[in-house]
């Protein structure tokens, strides 16, 4: 593992994954969009650095961000329900050509299994199934291939399912909801521990200029498992609409697993 990496994107999972880092001894950069954050970063030993990505170009010290660092490990949520897909590439086109011109060796892209489609039959989804060709879908596609295709660094995209943790679990948006869709359909999550050991694995054992799909191998309907959670948590249960034909799809980690000798720490 490097001796300098840079965080782009210390939120929920970022700051938890810098966090490690700092733990192993390495030296971590970190970036934060929030002026109050920047505090945070450094009472925890990271070197923070207070950036804003917009469409128009990059806000604040990129270059220093960047500076010595062999890996970079980009986690910015894509905000599609608020921007547009063509800002969103905008934004992702600065941030690569900034790493081109930058040190890094290496780019680890933290993308979504959401880019594939939802179907009746739930097929088993693999790096190698096709993507959705929704707006949403080929502007995340996009973004992965514009660090992906680069000739100035080596990448890996991993891309996760639903994030949970014990302080952030999708039941609780869904408890006591009514009328809720696709009951039958197989559920594709992941929980953060999981994802930060993910991240490090790549990082150890140097695999590049790849993709991983990432979830947890069991894949309960979601009306078993979020009234179940709802239960455990004595939250009011949700109620799903069971003549709605259900669609969904079994992201299959397969290959994350082979490859990296990894074997999933919280199951559902």
């Amino acid at each position: 593992m490097d001796s300098k990496i840079c965080v782009i994107g210390c939120g929920w999972l970022g700051f938890s994954v810098a966090q490690k880092l700092v733990n192993l001894g390495i030296n971590v950069h970190g970036s934060t969009t929030s002026q109050e954050k920047l505090a945070l970063l450094e009472d925890s030993q990271i070197v923070p650095f207070e950036l804003q990505i917009s469409s128009e170009g990059i806000i604040g010290n990129i270059t220093s961000c960047l500076k010595q660092c062999q890996t970079v490990i980009i986690n910015i949520p894509p905000g599609l329900h608020k921007q547009s897909a063509n800002d969103y590439l905008k934004q992702m086109t600065h941030l690569r050509n900034a790493v081109a011109h930058a040190s890094v060796e290496k780019v680890l892209f933290i993308g979504s299994t959401s880019i594939y489609d939802n179907q009746e039959h739930y097929p088993i989804i693999t790096e190698d199934s096709p993507p959705s060709i929704s707006k949403k879908a080929l502007a995340l596609v996009g973004a992965e291939q514009l660090f992906y295709t680069s000739k100035q660094f080596k990448t890996t995209i991993l891309r996760f399912s639903g994030l949970f943790g014990e302080d952030r679990h999708p039941a609780r948006f869904l408890s006591g909801k009514i009328g809720l869709n696709n009951g039958n359909a197989p559920i594709n999550l992941i929980h953060k521990v999981d994802c930060i050991h993910i991240i490090l694995s790549i990082l150890k054992h140097n695999i590049w200029n790849t993709t991983f799909n990432a979830a947890t191998p069991s894949h309960p309907s979601k009306i078993d498992y979020y009234t179940s959670i709802c239960k455990q948590l004595q939250l009011p249960l949700p109620k799903f609409d069971k003549t709605h034909i259900n669609a969904g799809k079994i992201i299959d980690a397969t290959k994350l697993m082979t490859l990296l000798n990894y074997e999933f720490e919280i199951k559902l």
